[in-house]
């Protein structure tokens, strides 16, 4: 029985063995043949992307001082205009600095003016307005006196100088 065993164990061993190899045979032709279609595959895309890349590396190398060439004058424009704006903002400033002081100017010489104005108001009502009704005053007064005292004496319910007939409308 011993030997039994042991062909039994060996065979067994055998087709271990067998089943082994013909898993390797099967991997090495398996990675063959992925290799061929790697082969295959990596030089069509050699073939197709080194002229694309080629092409790029000449446009970039051709392009290259033009890209340059406008950038700088980007640069330059963008200068050029920060410094118009620049003086453009100090001629808006000072405008407005003319402006707020010429209407400060306006308004002094319209407050002077009303101020003198008002002063000329009080003076021709002090001299001219004020006498003339203490010299109406006076008039009435004395025309009053003159006639109680020379005795035309008006009648107390008469009107003076106005018809009855003008006071209808």
């Amino acid at each position: 029985m011993d030997n039994n065993v042991f062909l039994v164990f060996v065979a067994v061993i055998t087709a271990a063995f067998l089943v082994q190899a013909g898993t390797l045979v099967a991997l090495y032709v398996a990675v063959r043949k992925s290799s061929t279609r790697i082969d295959v595959l990596a030089a069509e895309v050699k073939s197709k992307t080194v002229p694309m890349l080629e092409s790029a590396h000449s446009l970039v190398t051709e392009l290259r001082p033009k890209i340059d060439q406008v950038v700088e004058n980007v640069f330059q424009s963008t200068s050029l205009v920060r410094a118009q704006m620049q003086r453009l903002d100090a001629t808006v400033n000072d405008a407005f600095d003319r402006t707020r002081l010429q209407v400060i100017r306006a308004d002094e010489m319209v407050s002077r003016t009303l101020d003198k104005v008002e002063e000329t108001t009080d003076a021709v009502h002090r001299t001219v307005v004020s006498p003339l009704r203490r010299a109406s005053g006076l008039y009435h007064g004395i025309s009053a006196g003159l006639e109680y005292f020379l005795g035309r004496r008006r009648r107390g319910g008469e009107a003076i100088g106005v018809p009855q007939d003008e006071l209808f409308i």
